[in-house]
């Protein structure tokens, strides 16, 4: 778990990358010592502008500290996200992040494992993958079937495929947030 002060600095990191990419194109660099923020550990970088996704980029796993990792998916959720334009400087005025640090993938054998609400779905079926953070779930009012049928459509799978040949993992993410 990361303390208060090291998630205030995530959130900072995130901020300033998203915000010196957009307006000069370069990454900004910056080295920590922090042990928590060193660790090699997977992310998600959420932003939203109005309380509405502005861009979602991470990965499952890293060979990069933490706090590198969160710099690179805040330009990347910024600048990358196929769902949305690069972000504008005009954006940059009014925007909030949100950081989802992830546990390591756990494969379930049963849909009973899932608890919505504090785990996040990834799943596999052929050649299609989907995921959807714990946070999304709770957001949308959504029970177990709602979330599993929701990760199918975000792979561009059915709606009920994971009911059968679907691999299915479960994940938390300790969230960071501005405010």
């Amino acid at each position: 778990m990361l303390s208060s002060k090291e998630k205030q600095l995530l959130l900072k990191i995130a901020r300033e990358a998203i915000v010196t990419f957009v307006q000069e194109g370069v990454i900004p660099q910056r080295e920590l010592t922090s042990v928590n923020l060193l660790v090699k550990q997977g992310c998600f970088v959420s932003i939203k502008i109005n309380g509405l996704l502005r861009g979602c980029i991470g990965n499952f796993i890293s060979d990069k500290p933490l706090y590198q990792l969160v710099k690179e998916m805040a330009i990347s959720a910024a600048t990358q996200d196929p769902r949305f334009y690069p972000m504008k400087k005009s954006e940059l005025e009014s925007f909030d992040v949100e950081i989802s640090v992830l546990s390591p993938l756990s494969k379930i054998a049963s849909i009973e494992e899932i608890v919505v609400g504090v785990h996040g779905l990834y799943l596999e079926k052929n050649f299609s993958r989907g995921v959807l953070l714990p946070q999304v779930a709770v957001e949308y009012g959504w029970d177990r079937d709602a979330f599993l049928s929701q990760t199918c459509l975000k792979a561009g799978l059915g709606k009920d495929e994971w009911r059968e040949g679907t691999e299915i993992y479960t994940f938390s993410a300790q969230i960071i947030k501005d405010n």
